[in-house]
């Protein structure tokens, strides 16, 4: 897991270490620096790295690189490119560098897996280029003397561009050129309809989507709330890890998760890890979870908290985790899309939409409370082969009769106790008991006359005392336009409940 930084124009090392600390949180990280004398720098904060430490060069110097991400494939990539490359280390991230020598620009069409990655060249300039999915995150801008300035993080680029923009999921530039895409969001006809096909597809595609995660990962642990997604997350790796796997749970006293965790866990027989949250915990964090967070959105505030929590407790034992993210998105879990039942083309046009999003919303969520633990989430349901799967499977076989990812649970059955898979959804901040605690707080800590008085950015009154809440956090660092515009906008909050903020 890294963070990356750099500069195009005028290379400062000075700068590029600043942007750098300020991704640090409790540095957990390696930090190291390269600059050129034509006026290209980069940097990088690495945790690990099988021996590559980036930014790595290729064999003659002539190519640098920095990298944030796992590339699934690089084995075989490998394999192909040792004829022609000498590897000096056994990292991911110097089989992207080769790849780039032979295919130029063209080597991102060929990665399978999670990145967000900045290339120098002699001749080549500057390319930069995210995953489809956004997973890794990658933003940029330009500052008053020309120089272009890349980071891994919002907060590395505030205090350094007037304008902060995200590099979109699936897109690729190099200096000189236009921002292109090379990837899209699979968007195959509709072909598996039967169930028990679907079922078995998902079987077969879950199972290796996990075993990708697993290969050569060394220790592995799962996030297990005891709901349907990460539980059978956790079973199914519990299928492909001969020793002891861990996982781990937090709530509040008496939360449903917690309880449910208890007896997945033990169904399973891992060794299971859970922190019982109080109040005025949750309530001390909510500054720091903001921050890192670079959102207000009250849904992301609440299961940022839940993350930020599981995540301090995993990285206690477990350098990697496996988690369940995305699996709502794709099939359909939550509960205000009952509201499409019966419109199976809005149904889809929706889902679609939510997995579009992902990179502001659940997925800055996790890679960002991750990140300040020092912890790297791999997540098995946002597998290209996977998602491209749910988008072949009809709306019928992901919603039926009310109940949400009704084919994952069918797949389930395969691996858990009943009352698991057919287990009511509840948000992670509901089944943690974190979202209604912080409900009760802000309608305390937030007097009425506050919130008659405050208004938004562009005038509108704030749509409940805990929207404002975090927003009073919010912008004392990053209340600018141009950061509000990079903000993810949730559509549920409570069960139930179609969210509209007034940010």
């Amino acid at each position: 897991m890294s963070r990356i930084a750099g500069i195009a124009g005028q290379a400062d090392r000075v700068r590029i270490a600043r942007m750098l600390e300020a991704m640090a949180h409790r540095g957990r990280y390696g930090q190291h620096i390269w600059t050129a004398p034509a006026g290209w720098g980069l940097g990088c904060l690495q945790r690990g790295g099988d021996g590559g430490l980036q930014p790595l060069a290729n064999e003659d110097g002539t190519l640098w690189l920095a990298m944030d991400g796992e590339i699934h494939n690089h084995r075989a990539l490998r394999e192909e490119l040792a004829g022609r490359h000498t590897f000096r280390t056994e990292s991911d991230a110097e089989v992207v560098l080769h790849l780039f020598e032979d295919y130029g620009p063209a080597c991102v069409e060929r990665l399978d897996g999670p990145f967000a990655l900045a290339i120098w060249g002699e001749e080549t300039g500057l390319f930069l280029a995210r995953d489809v999915l956004g997973v890794k995150p990658l933003y940029w801008g330009e500052d008053e003397e020309g120089n272009l300035l890349f980071a891994s993080e919002i907060k590395a680029l505030v205090a350094e561009v007037p304008r902060v923009q995200a590099l979109p999921p699936g897109h690729r530039w190099r200096v000189g050129g236009a921002v292109e895409a090379f990837d899209r969001l699979p968007a195959p006809p509709v072909s598996v309809t039967e169930a028990g096909e679907a079922v078995k597809a998902l079987d077969r595609a879950l199972n290796e989507a996990v075993q990708k995660r697993l290969a050569g990962a060394g220790p592995v642990g799962c996030f297990l709330s005891g709901g349907l997604d990460s539980s059978l997350v956790a079973a199914v790796a519990r299928r492909h890890i001969g020793g002891d796997l861990h996982t781990f749970a937090v709530g509040m006293e008496g939360s449903a998760d917690l309880e449910h965790a208890r007896q997945v866990a033990a169904d399973l027989g891992t060794i299971h890890h859970e922190r019982v949250l109080t109040e005025a915990e949750v309530v001390e964090a909510i500054p720091r979870i903001v921050d890192a967070l670079e959102s207000c959105d009250p849904a992301l505030v609440r299961g940022a908290v839940a993350t930020y929590f599981a995540s301090a407790l995993a990285a206690e034992h477990v350098p990697i985790v496996l988690s369940g993210e995305g699996a709502d998105e794709l099939f359909g879990g939550y509960h205000y899309l009952a509201e499409f039942d019966g419109a199976d083309r809005a149904l889809s046009a929706e889902l679609r939409a939510l997995t579009a999003a992902l990179h502001n919303t659940g997925l800055q969520r996790v890679d960002r409370m991750a990140a300040i633990q020092g912890l790297e989430v791999r997540m098995p349901f946002l597998d290209r082969s996977l998602v491209e799967l749910a988008f072949r499977m009809g709306p019928g076989l992901k919603r039926r009769k009310g109940e949400g990812k009704w084919i994952v649970r069918l797949v389930a059955e395969r691996y858990l106790r009943p009352g698991t898979v057919w287990r009511t959804k509840e948000k992670f901040a509901i089944g943690t008991g974190i979202g209604p605690t912080l409900e009760r707080y802000a309608q305390r800590a937030v007097p009425g006359a506050v919130l008659a008085r405050e208004r938004t950015p562009r005038g509108l009154p704030f749509a409940s005392k805990e929207e404002y809440l975090y927003w009073s956090f919010f912008r004392r660092r990053y209340g600018r336009e141009d950061v509000l515009a990079l903000m993810g906008r949730s559509r549920s909050l409570n069960p139930g409940q179609r969210w509209v903020g007034a940010l």
